[in-house]
């Protein structure tokens, strides 16, 4: 079993910027791929951004050269650095690991999640 634990959350205007976080811990929670995922009211959810086991990184298109995806040195906190924020990012957001299959950003190939952290931005 892996734990995910998200933080950073948070109300901003639209431009403005929120850093996420997410610490696991559990079995060899270290050796995971960890991504951030977001589900708006009445939408699926979708990918936003992964971090492989092997360091490689994924980037929704719609995210791509405004949010970048890290993690510390023990690869058990993965971090999600959110810049020029804008209303349709507003949506509950979610840590995932351990994953399996095909296609890094699709959320049904990820095996732990957490409990969620609310983003709202504002125009």
């Amino acid at each position: 079993q892996v734990q995910l634990v998200e933080s950073g959350g948070g109300s901003v205007q639209a431009g403005g910027s929120l850093r996420l976080s997410c610490t696991a811990s559990g079995d060899v929670a270290a050796t995971h791929s960890k991504g951030w995922f977001r589900q708006a009211p009445g939408k699926e959810r979708e990918g936003v951004a992964v971090v492989s086991a092997g360091g490689n990184t994924f980037y929704a298109d719609s995210v791509k050269g405004r949010f970048t995806i890290s993690r510390d040195n023990a690869k058990t906190t993965i971090f999600l650095q959110m810049d020029n924020l804008q209303p349709e990012d507003t949506a509950m957001y979610y840590c995932a690991a351990h994953f399996s299959g095909t296609g890094w950003l699709r959320p049904k190939n990820y095996r732990y999640w957490g409990q969620g952290i609310q983003v709202t931005v504002s125009s």
